[in-house]
């Protein structure tokens, strides 16, 4: 016999533990956008980008909300954010648009109605 058959057939300790993954600490899971959600948001942002509004998005899933902020610059506040908060669904409804102050512009249950208050709105043009 060589040395590596010699190796081999020695009970070796450490060859044959099993290796088990460190548990991994799962807290409450994040809230999030769905595709719908986003297509509707995106829908909205790319029209105001082709207007020369907007120029900047940043997407947050915390534990409570989801949050999509859109900007004038990228590094400035955000003008607006799109909060999804699923636990005020019952009530005034888990979608909002909050303006830079901290004010809410819309409320609402349904995303599309909410995000309306983004849209510009013709303005009459006399001549």
């Amino acid at each position: 016999m060589n040395q590596f058959e010699d190796s081999q057939s020695s009970a070796d300790p450490v060859s044959s533990a099993v290796v088990a993954p460190f548990p991994v600490p799962r807290g409450p899971a994040a809230v999030t956008f769905d595709r719908k959600e986003l297509f509707e948001i995106l829908k909205v942002y790319g029209r105001m980008v082709a207007a020369g509004e907007w120029r900047d998005y940043a997407i947050d899933h915390l534990k409570d909300r989801a949050v999509f902020s859109v900007f004038r610059r990228t590094a400035e506040a955000p003008l607006y954010t799109i909060e999804k908060s699923p636990r005020l669904a019952g009530r005034q409804g888990q979608y909002s648009v909050v303006a830079q102050g901290g004010m809410i512009l819309k409320r609402g249950q349904e995303l599309g109605r909410v995000l309306a208050v983004l849209e510009k709105k013709p303005k009459l043009v006399e001549t």
